[in-house]
C-alpha cells in the first residue's frame, strides 16, 4: 500500500521539482484523506503543498471523481430541467443575487439545486440569506431530493450530503487559505445534473475547471468569473464565461447590454454588512414581489435568465430575460417564494 507521505514528497518539492499526481495517485490520495488514513500533519502538509504547486486538470478531476464514490447521487427524476448551482464563496461587497435569481428561475420552470457550506463570519453565505427568506437549509439528502422534485428549488448543506468534504472545507479556518476541497465541492454535482453553473474568482482555475468537467463527463456547464467568486453575471461590467457544451469549451464575454438589459452600476449590486441580513432579505422579498425597479431588479433578472438558459428552457440568455421578467410581473416569483418558505414572514415595504 502506498504511504501517503510519498504523495506529499511528490508534490511538495518546490515549484521546479514538484510533480503532478497521476489520475490513480490523485484518486488514492483522496480516498486516504476521506477515510482518515492520514495524520493531521500529513493533511496540512498535503493541502498546502498542493496549493503551492496548484492542482492540475487531471488532479482536480480525479479528486472529484474519488469524492463522488462515497455518496450516492440525489434520487431525482432525469427529466427535470436541472441546474447544479454551487455557492461556497460567501459575500462581502454585493448582495446574494443568486438566491433571488434561483427563485425567479424556478418560478419560470427551471429546477435549481443550490449547495454550499456555512461561510466565514465576515462573508455570509447563501445559506444565511435563504434562511432569512424562510427556506429550509438543513434538509437531509432524501428530503432535499423530494423538495427539489416537487418545488423546483432546494438548498443542500454539503455537510449533510458529504460530511468528509465539509470537514476539510472547515480547515480553511485553521489553514487561513482555501484548499483543493473548494473546487472539488463546486464540482461534486450531488444530483449529477446535466447542467452546472460554477463561479470562480481565481484565474488559474478558470480553464482548469472547464477541462476537469469534461474529463468527468460533464455535458453542459457555464464557468463564470463571478462576483466575489459566486456563480453570477455582473450587471455593471463584462463577465468572462466559459461554456462547456457538446464536448467543447467556448469562451464568452457577456454584458447586460448583450442580454437586452440596460447597463447597471456597481452601486446597484451593493451588499449589506454581515449584521444586516434582515435588510438584505427584505430587499430580495420586495424584488420577488415586483416592488423594485431599476438595477437591483435587473441584476436578479439577468442571473435568472442565465439559469433558465443553463436549464435549457431558452436558447440564449437574452431570450431568458423576458421569461424572468414575466415571472416577476405575473406574481409567479412571489408565489414560488411563498411555496418554498417554511417560515412565513411579512413583507416590509
Amino acid at each position: 500500500m502506498t504511504e501517503f507521505s510519498q504523495f506529499i514528497a511528490k508534490i511538495g518539492k518546490g515549484q521546479k521539482a514538484s510533480k503532478d499526481l497521476t489520475w490513480e495517485e490523485a484518486k488514492q490520495a483522496m480516498r486516504m484523506l476521506v477515510e482518515g488514513q492520514t495524520t493531521p500533519a500529513q493533511v496540512g502538509a498535503f493541502l498546502l503543498a498542493m496549493r503551492v504547486k496548484m492542482e492540475s486538470i487531471t488532479e482536480l478531476a480525479a479528486f472529484t471523481s474519488a469524492a463522488r464514490e462515497y455518496v450516492p447521487p440525489l434520487p431525482v427524476p432525469r427529466h427535470l430541467p436541472l441546474v447544479d448551482l454551487p455557492t461556497y464563496a460567501g459575500k462581502q461587497d454585493t448582495f446574494h443575487v443568486s438566491a433571488g435569481a434561483a427563485i425567479v428561475a424556478a418560478a419560470a420552470g427551471a429546477a435549481i439545486l443550490m449547495h454550499g457550506h456555512e461561510g466565514i463570519p465576515e462573508r455570509p453565505g447563501t445559506v444565511e440569506i435563504l434562511a432569512k427568506l424562510g427556506l429550509p437549509t438543513d434538509l437531509p439528502p432524501k428530503q432535499a431530493a423530494e423538495e427539489l422534485t416537487a418545488k423546483g428549488l432546494v438548498y443542500l448543506d454539503i455537510a449533510l450530503y458529504h460530511p468528509p468534504v465539509a470537514r476539510f472545507l472547515d480547515l480553511r479556518r485553521e489553514l487561513g487559505v482555501r484548499s483543493l476541497f473548494h473546487p472539488v465541492a463546486k464540482m461534486l454535482n450531488p444530483a449529477r445534473a446535466a447542467s452546472q453553473v460554477i463561479g470562480l474568482s481565481h484565474p488559474p482555475y478558470f480553464e482548469k475547471t472547464a477541462e476537469a468537467l469534461l474529463m468527468l463527463g460533464g455535458k453542459r456547464a457555464l464557468i463564470i468569473r463571478g462576483s466575489e467568486g459566486e456563480p453570477e453575471l455582473s450587471i455593471a461590467s463584462a463577465t468572462r464565461v466559459l461554456e462547456v457544451r457538446d464536448e467543447r469549451i467556448a469562451p464568452l464575454t457577456l454584458t447586460s447590454k448583450d442580454c437586452g438589459l440596460s447597463p447597471g452600476s456597481f452601486q446597484s449590486m451593493s451588499g449589506f454588512p454581515p449584521g444586516q441580513l434582515d435588510q438584505e432579505a427584505t430587499l430580495l422579498r420586495r424584488i420577488l414581489h415586483n416592488q423594485v425597479r431599476g438595477g437591483q431588479r435587473d441584476w436578479v433578472v439577468l442571473n435568472a435568465a442565465m439559469l433558465l438558459y443553463a436549464a435549457g428552457k431558452v436558447q440564449s440568455i437574452s431570450a431568458g430575460v423576458p421569461l424572468a421578467q414575466q415571472a416577476l410581473d405575473s406574481g409567479a416569483a412571489a408565489r414560488k417564494l411563498a411555496e418554498l418558505a417554511i417560515v412565513k414572514e411579512p413583507i416590509h415595504v
